[in-house]
């Protein structure tokens, strides 16, 4: 796609030529999405957060931490990151990932979106007190372990729930889902596909991040220092 003054790499990644002195004069409207997935769906959803973004005027560049970073990080203005968990732990890319540029993630304004079939048990209606109790708690310690794992606190913190892709899955995988699945109150007939993602959800959180990665900028801006917020989860923890 072409660029424009005002998005100098385009919607997507341009690494064709440096874009370093075009970017240099910019004002610090840039955001960086981050994203580790397996089947897919974290991708979806990091897109989706990626044009909530570009509607809240930021330009955003969107990236597969499976593969090198190639921008200079005093572009961004803020990062979000975005990965699934898988038998207890998010993905091993995200983990590096986080551990190689803790620096310049802590300079920042950051959000974590922690996207889990545990969370699909917690925003399950129908799931008695202590069932909730249970979901949350196992959402909780999976957090726990990822933010020990990289000794990274983000700004931010938003559990989501995942989906079942049941078709993408081989027959052991697909076997274990459907364990977990039946765990969590979700559905178990594997003939097709579910998506337990509330989008209008994620839209808001991403809403309200928005504004406060403008307030976190201009006081950036004023002081000439980084951010350095405690954590605040956007569910559970309060």
């Amino acid at each position: 796609m072409s660029s424009s003054p005002f998005n100098p790499l385009g919607p997507a990644h341009d690494t064709s030529r440096d874009r370093g002195a075009e970017l240099e004069s910019l004002p610090p409207k840039r955001v960086a999405v981050f994203f580790a997935t397996q089947e897919g769906h974290t991708r979806e959803i990091a897109e989706r957060i990626m044009l909530d973004l570009r509607k809240g005027g930021f330009d955003v560049d969107l990236h597969d931490v499976r593969l090198p970073f190639p921008f200079d990080w005093k572009f961004y203005s803020a990062a979000v990151l975005a990965a699934s968990v898988h038998q207890g732990n998010h993905e091993k890319e995200m983990i590096r990932f986080v551990k190689d540029h803790r620096p310049e993630l802590e300079r920042m304004p950051t959000a974590f979106i922690s996207v889990t079939l545990s969370e699909v048990g917690a925003e399950r209606r129908e799931a008695t007190p202590a069932e909730h109790i249970q979901f949350v708690a196992d959402v909780n310690k999976m957090l726990d372990t990822f933010f020990e794992q990289t000794e990274w606190y983000p700004t931010y913190v938003k559990p989501v729930a995942g989906a079942l892709t049941y078709s993408k899955y081989n027959f052991f995988i697909r076997f274990i889902m459907r364990r977990i699945a039946r765990k969590q109150g979700a559905a178990t007939d594997t003939s097709r596909d579910y998506d337990y993602t509330d989008w209008i959800a994620l839209d808001k959180f991403i809403g309200d991040l928005a504004a406060e990665i403008r307030i976190a900028s201009v006081a950036a801006s004023s002081s000439g220092k980084g951010t350095n917020s405690q954590t605040r989860t956007f569910s559970h923890r309060g």
